[in-house]
């Protein structure tokens, strides 16, 4: 792995840091590239009160001089602005005002129980504080780093949500993928059919009046990749790995798939693969099936992959738990959240995917500066 980073911070803590290791010398980043994609992860049909607290100002701590970067670590901070209500809560120092917002209640779903168990807490703040899914603002920032990466390399990454509470958008990709944010970015649940749109904003209307939350499926496509990132040379070198982890670690997550995916298994190998026909000199696809990927490398057609996100885990109107000082039934914890965060989910599977892309670019083409990239890259394409 070329690129790394690390995340720290808890939800209502000061604030979330993030390092950014093996950016190469010589790319222009501000501090605009980063928060446009954390303006954009704020919206979404569905958002709670919280994205309407923080502003997610991003300030560049480190890797970046006059403009460009050093290619030394980037470091990233983003305050929490609720944290001067939480101080006395949330802070590093002992205070006796942490008892006054314990968790005792686990919510179904959620990683408060099993967190519980595993380090030992009489508090399952400890857990939902980390757990939440506030961490993913500085993910989000940290993947603008590697998209800014990638669009100099003449890569797109972009999204659209194609289902939430069982409404399907099965209608082709609209537009180019270059053009595609700016359609779905415009639009409240990221949504690039307007009439699919406005019957999910309805499944989120309904939902949030019943004290309910939904689920969905996002899209995340890449454009312009050049082909044979990755390698069928071994196992955890194939793409389609390190991907489909980066989505899962996002939380709420809960299935991925490459190209027909789930579908693909479901019809004959006729119809599952794409044939190949002669494109002057070269091989050209009748279709894009396999997503874009085939025995673990880019084939250079646009990559497509799928997340399917589960309803939130905390419910204004909460599921059945049980009180973990008496072990007598009860009605879960509630914590302030969101009815519906596919949309969001989708700007953030973006970042992942950016940074994912970005580290088997930096694998292939190598170099210390885009000086060296490149050059490289340009001569790859042919």
């Amino acid at each position: 792995m070329i690129l790394r980073y690390l995340t720290a911070g808890e939800s209502h803590g000061k604030a979330l840091v993030g390092i950014l290791e093996g950016l190469p010398a010589g790319l222009k980043l501000a501090a605009g590239d980063i928060q446009a994609d954390l303006m954009r992860r704020k919206k979404g049909h569905g958002r709670g009160n919280r994205q309407k607290i923080e502003g997610d100002k991003v300030e560049i701590l480190s890797g970046i001089r006059a403009g460009k970067t050093l290619g030394s670590p980037l470091g990233l901070l983003i305050p929490n602005l609720d944290f001067k209500n939480w101080e006395s809560i949330m802070g590093a120092e002992p205070s006796d005002a942490a008892a006054a917002r314990r968790v005792e209640i686990p919510r179904p779903g959620h990683a408060d129980l099993v967190g519980k168990l595993k380090y030992g807490f009489d508090d399952m703040r400890n857990v939902l504080e980390r757990a939440s899914a506030r961490e993913t603002a500085m993910r989000v920032a940290l993947g603008a780093a590697a998209r800014r990466f990638l669009s100099e390399c003449g890569v797109v990454v972009a999204s659209r949500v194609i289902a939430i509470g069982g409404e399907t958008d099965d209608s082709p990709l609209p537009c180019p993928v270059s053009e595609l944010n700016e359609l779905t970015d415009a639009n409240p649940v990221r949504c690039a059919n307007s009439a699919f749109s406005k019957r999910m904003i309805t499944r989120i209307d309904e939902a949030k009046a019943a004290g309910d939350t939904l689920g969905g499926v996002f899209e995340v496509l890449a454009e312009g990749l050049p082909i044979g990132l990755g390698s069928y040379a071994q196992w955890d070198r194939r793409l389609e790995g390190p991907l489909s982890q980066a989505l899962m670690s996002l939380n709420a997550i809960k299935g991925v798939e490459v190209g027909y995916g789930f579908r693909g298994a479901g019809v004959p190998g006729s119809r599952a693969h794409d044939a190949y026909e002669p494109k002057g000199k070269k091989v050209g696809y009748r279709s894009n099936r396999s997503g874009g990927l085939d025995g673990g490398m880019t084939t250079g057609q646009t990559l497509v992959l799928r997340a399917a996100m589960k309803p939130i885990a905390t419910l204004m109107k909460p599921l059945d738990s049980v009180d973990l000082r008496t072990m007598k039934p009860a009605k879960a914890h509630v914590e302030r959240s969101d009815a519906c965060a596919v949309p969001a989910a989708a700007v953030i599977g973006e970042s992942l995917v950016c940074l994912v892309i970005a580290d088997a670019v930096l694998a292939k083409f190598g170099g210390d500066s885009m000086a060296e990239i490149l050059p490289r890259l340009k001569a790859w394409r042919g």
